[in-house]
């Protein structure tokens, strides 16, 4: 597995395994069984997790993971795994919010993982006309000068309000956003302003909910409603692209790459955003380790020039998708906190 340091003594795996998938509203977890996936996934090289205040039950399921990897695997190796959180205040709260609400969030967050500092905390603002996000940001600074976060990340925010931050003194170390081969809003403005900022892309969604998989290759486009609400979000992402017939092309082409390489569409597709600038690391949802070694290939794919100028000749015929990052999903959800928390990462 690919290790990258986003900043001076702070290393990662390239492939991140998310936690939604973990969450509540996906079946019963048993615990013991998800800790020894979390030490599968940590022993073959993905030794980085997210995960986030929302999604019940998991923060206490890596405390929990990390304590048996210590006690089992020795202090050293439990030093290279790494825990990505959000702060994700409920949108109810936002009018309201105060430094001794933030405090107290990061302090359960810090009691659940088992921690004595968070590693990154990401930060997430439901909406903008909610004033506030600003002062909320300064105080998780307050909150790292006291040793209590490592380093404070970014969830959806565009690229306005990231230079804000940077405008603030506030020092983002990296934002975890949807990009995708399908969705390339962020190289608009956001990976330039990352490559000037020097803050690291974490990216879900690089299989845009399934549909970036053989599973859909050569099907008929599908009628609504769809499966799951994820199916349904990338599916208005691919009418906005240019519709079906180019998405399959698109399929058809990353199948020819993957046969070269002996491996899936999925793989491909996430591997091919590894070579994207500013991209640091792909977050990839696991309920268990039956994809491990497909997670593990993802960092591994050697694709070529022509692999590449292959998807870049199909992408090339798709409508640029309007508005910045996570734009058009504030905008479909309006400020309906249930409806956008589903649309949080989910490290799909």
């Amino acid at each position: 597995m690919q290790r990258i340091s986003i900043q001076p003594g702070y290393e990662i795996s390239r492939v991140i395994r998310g936690g939604w998938q973990l969450a509540g509203g996906h079946g019963p977890v048993d615990t013991e069984t998800a800790i020894e996936d979390m030490i599968a996934f940590a022993d073959a090289g993905i030794t980085t997790f997210d995960c986030a205040d929302i999604y019940t039950g998991v923060e206490e399921l890596i405390g929990a993971f990390r304590l048996k990897y210590g006690a089992s695997r020795g202090e050293e190796a439990l030093k290279r795994i790494r825990v990505h959180t959000k702060f994700v205040p409920d949108l109810a709260v936002l009018p309201t919010i105060s430094k001794a609400y933030v405090e107290g969030v990061i302090d359960t967050s810090l009691k659940r993982l088992k921690l004595e500092q968070l590693d990154i905390v990401q930060f997430h603002w439901w909406a903008y006309d909610i004033p506030g996000w600003l002062e909320t940001a300064g105080w998780l600074k307050e909150l790292q000068t006291a040793g209590k976060i490592g380093r404070i990340g970014t969830t959806n925010f565009d690229s306005e309000h990231i230079q804000a931050f940077f405008d603030a003194g506030i020092p983002v170390a990296s934002l975890q956003l949807q990009y995708s081969l399908l969705d390339r809003r962020p190289e608009k403005q956001m990976v330039r302003l990352a490559e000037d900022k020097n803050f690291a892309l974490f990216c879900y969604g690089t299989v845009a909910g399934g549909f970036l998989s053989d599973r859909w290759l050569g099907v008929a486009e599908p009628e609504h409603p769809l499966e799951n609400r994820s199916l349904t979000k990338y599916k208005l992402v691919i009418d906005d692209l240019g519709g079906w017939d180019l998405f399959q092309a698109l399929l058809r082409t990353l199948r020819q790459i993957a046969d070269r390489h002996e491996t899936d569409i999925a793989t491909i597709a996430s591997a091919a955003m590894l070579r994207r600038p500013a991209v640091a690391a792909v977050i990839v949802g696991a309920r268990n380790r039956s994809h491990l070694a497909s997670n593990l290939a993802i960092s591994d794919v050697p694709l070529s020039t022509e692999d590449l100028a292959m998807i870049e000749s199909v992408m090339a015929q798709a409508r640029e998708l309007d508005g910045d990052v996570y734009t058009q999903e504030r905008d479909r959800n309006g400020r309906h906190g249930s409806i956008m928390k589903y649309n949080l990462n989910k490290g799909e």
